[in-house]
C-alpha cells in the first residue's frame, strides 16, 4: 500500500460509492481526509467516523459543486482544518442520461459544473497551496475511450473533457513538481450502477473480464497515483475498466 503519512487529501463526492472507498483508502495509508457531499451528510459522516475509528484524520465538507465558489471554498477549507493539501481527488459527478433531443439545458450546464468547471476550480486553488510532490487525480469514465451505445452524449463529452484539462495541468504544474492525472473507470458496482441493475448484463458483455469492477479497485488506483509510486505518471488517464475500452 502506498505510504502517504503525513499527507492530506481531498476527495469531493467522498461520501458514497467510489468517494467513499477512495476516502477510506487514502486515510488506510496514512493521509488526513476531507470529503465533501451535497446532501448525504449522514453517510458523510459515517465515513469519517469509520476513518477516525481506525486512528484516522477526517473533515466532513458540504460542498454543492454547481456553485462556482463551492470548489475553492471545499479546499480552503480543507486547508484551515487540516492544515494543508496534498491531494485533490475531483471525484463528484452528474449523470446526465438520455437522448440528445431530450437533454436539456439545465442538464447540460449542471453536468459541466460538476464535471468540468468545478475540477478546474478546484485544482486551480490547490495548487496554490501545494508544492512538490503535489497529486491531482479526477474521476473520469470509460466513455472517454469508447461510447457503445445512445443516451451518453453529454456524460462522454463532460468526462472527455477531463482528459484535455489534464493534459493543460499537467504542463502547467509539472515545473511545480505537481502532477495531474485521470482515473477513467468502467462498470463499477454502486448504488448509483448496481451489478443486478437493468442494464447490467449488456455492461458485463462490454468488458474483457466479463464481471463489474468494485469500489475499491478505483480507490487501488488513486492510491497509487497519490503515492510514490506515481511520481511519474502525469497527463494521462488510467483507464480501470475491465477491459471495456479493448
Amino acid at each position: 500500500m502506498s505510504d502517504l503519512t503525513g499527507k492530506v487529501a481531498l476527495v469531493t463526492g467522498g461520501s458514497r460509492g467510489i468517494g467513499a472507498a477512495i476516502s477510506r483508502r487514502l486515510a488506510g495509508a496514512g493521509a488526513a481526509v476531507a470529503l465533501t457531499y451535497v446532501q448525504a451528510a449522514d453517510q458523510a459522516r459515517e465515513v469519517a467516523a469509520a476513518i477516525e475509528a481506525d486512528g484516522g484524520r477526517a473533515a466532513v465538507v458540504q460542498a454543492d459543486l454547481t456553485r462556482p465558489d463551492a470548489a475553492a471554498e471545499a479546499v480552503e477549507r480543507t486547508v484551515r482544518e487540516l492544515g494543508r493539501i496534498d491531494i485533490l481527488v475531483n471525484n463528484a459527478g452528474f449523470l446526465a442520461y438520455g437522448p440528445l433531443a431530450e437533454v436539456t439545458a439545465e442538464d447540460l450546464d449542471r453536468a459541466l459544473a460538476v464535471d468540468v468547471r468545478s475540477v478546474f476550480l478546484a485544482a486551480q486553488a490547490a495548487a496554490r497551496h501545494m508544492g512538490d510532490g503535489g497529486r491531482i487525480i479526477s474521476i473520469g469514465s470509460c466513455f472517454n475511450g469508447r461510447v457503445p451505445g445512445s443516451n451518453f452524449v453529454v456524460q462522454a463529452m463532460a468526462k472527455s473533457a477531463l482528459v484535455g484539462l489534464t493534459k493543460g495541468l499537467a504542463r502547467e504544474l509539472g515545473p511545480l513538481g505537481i502532477t495531474a492525472t485521470v482515473v477513467d473507470p468502467g462498470p463499477i458496482d454502486t448504488d448509483m450502477n448496481p451489478a443486478d441493475g437493468e442494464t447490467a448484463g449488456f455492461q458485463r458483455s462490454l468488458t474483457a473480464l466479463g464481471r463489474y469492477g468494485e469500489a475499491e479497485d478505483i480507490a487501488a488506483a488513486v492510491a497509487y497515483l497519490a503515492g510514490p509510486g506515481g511520481r511519474y505518471v502525469t497527463g494521462t488517464a488510467l483507464a480501470v475498466d475491465g477491459g471495456y475500452t479493448v
